[in-house]
């Protein structure tokens, strides 16, 4: 592929004019931003019990001292060999953020409904530290609208992203967002599903700068490219280089 070419004066004009389109969609990110923390909450009164590497604990207790706590509802179902190729493409953009979001009243947590001790041996092998648990003893993924049962699957459709839509998996993925008063009551304030997830992939970002783009090709979606960053020809090197 090959752009337009042009002087300089046409690029700057060009530009000025993207320019303007851009501020526009950062005045709308306001917006709709605005309009997320502006949601109305419910109140989550059903007890929830994870897998944690420090043992049993509630969805209260998950916040860690903070009044905020986002969840990544990781796709990995339990006997699974690896975790979902998107959501280990979505988490390698974890840790660093997190390093911020723990110091800003947030607390960062993935959960998925494998037992803990499979999710703990992939995250060793991806070298992740976020925390990630294990809701397998709750309904906590069902409730949720992410792992869907045997009698959902039968029905050919299951609810997802706020509409019923053709059941293929049993395990998709999502975020949802939760806030804990002073008395300890919690309360979901939020949740997104499937594209939902893209602003926190910093990838897709740069991608997005690029004369090629995300360059997807014809299944427009990150399975026809994307690899576990340890299954990149030199992933293994690079991902010590890392470290």
């Amino acid at each position: 592929m090959k752009g337009q070419i042009v002087s300089q004066q046409e690029l700057i004009a060009a530009r000025k004019e993207l320019l303007s389109k851009e501020k526009e969609l950062t005045q709308l990110q306001d917006e709709v931003s605005g309009r997320r923390r502006a949601m109305p909450w419910v109140k989550v009164d059903k007890d929830y019990a994870f897998e944690t590497p420090d043992g049993k604990k509630t969805l209260a207790q998950l916040f860690d001292g903070r009044s905020q706590l986002v969840v990544y509802h990781f796709m990995f179902g339990p006997g699974w060999k690896a975790g979902c190729l998107g959501c280990s493409f979505f988490s390698d953009h974890v840790d660093g953020p997190n390093q911020h979001l723990s110091h800003h009243d947030v607390t960062f947590v993935a959960i998925s409904r494998a037992p803990l001790a499979e999710l703990e041996a992939y995250k060793k092998r991806m070298g992740w530290r976020f925390n990630w648990i294990s809701s397998s003893a709750s309904d906590f993924n069902y409730d949720f609208h992410v792992s869907f049962t045997k009698e959902e699957m039968a029905k050919g459709k299951v609810y997802y992203n706020f509409e019923m839509t053709d059941a293929t998996t049993e395990e998709l993925h999502g975020m949802s967002v939760f806030f804990k008063d002073d008395d300890g009551n919690v309360f979901h304030t939020y949740s997104s599903y499937a594209r939902g997830d893209e602003r926190a992939l910093g990838t897709y970002m740069f991608l997005d700068l690029t004369p090629k783009g995300r360059n997807e090709g014809p299944n427009g979606n990150l399975t026809g490219w994307v690899k576990r960053h340890d299954e990149y020809e030199n992933g293994s090197a690079a991902t010590a280089a890392a470290r």
